[in-house]
């Protein structure tokens, strides 16, 4: 079990790593490179890749949490609970926006995904020891927020794995609603 923990892990690792680099690439793409032909033909085709990316990238999201709750046995903390709330219900709301190809979605995404931002982004700054933790009446229910069951390339928790997942289907949903 140890050794399907690590390689799922280091899967997500390089999916969080690969995200980042499209984030940077796409942000990049159009402050600098908004001018080029390339780039006209590949703002051509992002709006159709916009829906379906943000429902991958929810789905990966969900089904790794759960892994990781459900096969890895790691105890959620309520931070990871108050994220998954805000990440699940995107999988239903994105499949059937792809299904109908309905980008007014987005909107409901947006507001889903901008708390589940506040929420990792605070999580992560709580594990590396720059935010305050707040008192938690969960403890001993569940895991302590600040602790950290996953440490990947130097950088990569389970709440920055939420973090870059918001964020792509943050980029994803303001490309599908000026796209469409």
């Amino acid at each position: 079990m140890p050794q399907l923990v690590q390689i799922v892990t280091w899967i997500l690792s390089a999916l969080v790593i690969l995200g980042q680099l499209l984030l940077v690439v796409w942000l990049g793409g159009n402050v600098f490179f908004r001018k080029t032909p390339w780039a006209e033909v590949l703002r051509e085709k992002e709006g159709e890749w916009a829906l379906r990316g943000a429902l991958i990238v929810a789905l990966i999201a969900t089904l790794g949490s759960l892994f990781y709750s459900e096969i890895a046995h790691y105890t959620p903390c309520l931070l990871c609970w108050y994220q998954r709330i805000f990440m699940y219900p995107q999988v239903i709301l994105l499949g059937i926006a792809v299904w109908k190809k309905d980008t007014s979605v987005a909107i409901y995404s947006l507001a889903l995904s901008i708390i589940g931002v506040a929420l990792a982004l605070y999580h992560y700054l709580l594990q590396l020891g720059v935010a305050p933790e707040l008192p938690c009446a969960a403890i001993g229910y569940s895991a302590a927020c600040s602790q950290r069951f996953v440490l990947t390339f130097g950088y990569i928790t389970i709440p920055l794995m939420a973090l870059t997942a918001f964020f792509l289907i943050i980029v994803s949903m303001v490309t599908a609603k000026k796209k469409f």
